[in-house]
């Protein structure tokens, strides 16, 4: 007769997976997926490194896990802005979710950096295109909805969204790196890109999207 796992033996069979997920989160934010080795999470969640391989077989497992775990957070928190600025056109709800995306990477600079653009196992770079697709398909649903009501030119929204999600990593990329070999913090990283990095980026977006006069907007 097969064994079957009680809810209490479920239960904490799943409350120690969440503990390896959030001491890994914890270690991936302070030194990014180098950090991140099976013996440094098992410690930071107070646990034998066996139990660790228990609920991830290899650190590539762990490291996928890790990066669906914030991408999900920042595409809620993307899709939130963009919730919140439904009163406005579709350029500024496009303007909402660059500057969210932005804020948030600006904030935590070496998750950021992780999460784009860090050298990592094959399985997190496919996962990145994912990732990339996920915030693609955000921005094209308020382009397509712009275009429709004419807001927006006619344009490709796919392509459109397609290219300012590879210029909003480009351009965040590059200072992220800076706090990183520094061993600063945060507030350094807001530094490095200099106050009017954001507003630059917002600029070039509304231009990307034929916002007459994108300058002043």
């Amino acid at each position: 007769m097969p064994y079957r796992r009680t809810p209490a033996v479920q239960a904490r069979i799943d409350a120690q997976r969440t503990a390896v997920v959030e001491a890994g989160l914890g270690l991936l934010a302070e030194h990014g997926y180098a950090g991140c080795t099976m013996a440094a999470v098992a410690a930071r969640a107070g646990i034998a490194t066996g139990s660790v391989y228990r609920h991830f077989p290899s650190k590539a497992e762990l490291s996928v896990e890790l990066f669906r775990t914030v991408v999900g957070r920042e595409v809620a928190a993307v899709s939130e802005a963009a919730g919140l600025a439904a009163h406005r056109t579709c350029a500024e709800r496009v303007v909402a979710v660059i500057e969210t995306f932005a804020s948030r990477a600006l904030k935590s600079p070496r998750l950021a950096y992780a999460l784009l653009a860090e050298p990592v196992d094959p399985a997190v770079d496919a996962e990145r295109l994912v990732f990339r697709r996920a915030f693609r398909d955000v921005f094209a649903s308020l382009i397509a909805a712009g275009v429709e009501s004419g807001e927006l030119p006619p344009q490709d929204a796919r392509l459109t969204a397609s290219a300012l999600v590879g210029a909003g990593a480009e351009a965040l990329v590059g200072p992220l790196t800076g706090p990183l070999t520094e061993g600063s913090g945060a507030e350094t990283a807001g530094e490095a890109v200099g106050p009017g990095t954001v507003p630059a980026l917002v600029t070039f977006t509304l231009r990307a999207l034929g916002v007459p006069d994108a300058h002043h907007a």
